[in-house]
């Protein structure tokens, strides 16, 4: 599981988990404008993955070491890594078809499903605290989709970026259960070789010609993305996950700022207080989570990792 924090740094890890944020929203706007540019969803797992690889394989080999990827439960990491394939596939699919801002914070509202999964897969009893929570959520789905509204979003953008909050859930849960006997170390590496393989596997249909932007779009989204996995996990050697979670939702900020600056898609009203009923819903999540011992930190990366 994750290692407890070496040292009280509250504002190092605070500053090293702004940084995963940020990192996470950069890798975000190449992978959406890779799509833009025609590469196809197969593609983007495929370059995500393999070149994050290489930053996961540097990581253990300079911290926890190999040995701790070792497992003797592969059929778990191999659930999770199909789970987790499943979320990312939707999750770049919504970058895809809706604005980067309005996809990034669906994706948020991953925690919100987690708790209603707990109540219904693992048997947990919910207080209210987190009925509240769930319910406050839900409100700022709403007024993100913004539903029956004839200038919306396109229903199937909707359709698959709530899906990906809803896999994400069910990763949250897989998480959960995984990460009480499984290392973080292990965790990112397998399911990082599972996506690598499926996304090879998949390039001889889908893999297409490229020109050299996108291609670089490709590999640095998953350089970012190694980057980000990393100072996710090393913010938590510095400061208590309740510290850091908070900033994860720093992402939703920068994703509705490059979604305007760079895609030309300007935030809503209803899309700004939306994002602060979700971010605040899935904070408390959080924190309620934590302090009853339920969920490992991990639970609480963002949903490309």
């Amino acid at each position: 599981m994750a290692a407890a924090p070496s040292a009280d740094r509250p504002l190092l890890g605070v500053m090293l988990r702004i940084c995963s944020s940020t990192l996470f929203a950069c890798m975000a706007v190449m992978v959406k404008e890779a799509s833009n540019r025609g590469a196809s969803m197969p593609e983007l797992v495929f370059y995500r993955s393999a070149f994050a690889l290489p930053v996961v394989a540097a990581w253990i080999t300079l911290g926890p070491g190999w040995g701790a990827v070792k497992t003797e439960r592969p059929l778990a990491h191999v659930t999770r890594g199909v789970i987790g394939l499943t979320s990312m596939l939707l999750t770049f699919g919504a970058l895809a078809l809706l604005p980067l801002g309005e996809a990034t914070t669906l994706s948020y509202a991953a925690p919100i499903v987690a708790t209603l999964l707990s109540a219904i897969v693992l048997r947990e009893r919910i207080g209210w605290h987190r009925w509240a929570a769930v319910l406050i959520g839900f409100i700022g789905v709403l007024l993100v989709i913004r539903p029956g509204h004839t200038h919306g979003l396109p229903p199937l953008g909707i359709a698959v970026g709530v899906g990906s909050a809803l896999v994400l859930g069910g990763v949250m849960i897989t998480l959960r259960q995984i990460g009480q006997y499984e290392h973080t170390a292990a965790i990112v590496f397998w399911f990082t070789c599972l996506c690598t393989l499926f996304g090879a596997a998949m390039l001889p249909i889908f893999g297409q010609r490229h020109d050299m932007l996108t291609i670089c779009l490709l590999v640095v989204s998953g350089l970012i993305g190694g980057g980000s996995q990393l100072t996710m996990t090393a913010s938590l050697r510095f400061a208590p996950v309740a510290t850091v979670v908070p900033f994860d939702y720093v992402q939703i900020l920068w994703a509705t700022l490059f979604g305007w600056l760079i895609f030309g898609s300007p935030p809503l009203a209803t899309t700004l207080f939306g994002a602060a009923l979700i971010a605040g819903s899935g904070i408390y999540t959080a924190y309620r989570e934590r302090i009853r011992g339920k969920i490992p930190p991990q639970v609480f990366a963002p949903p490309e990792s």
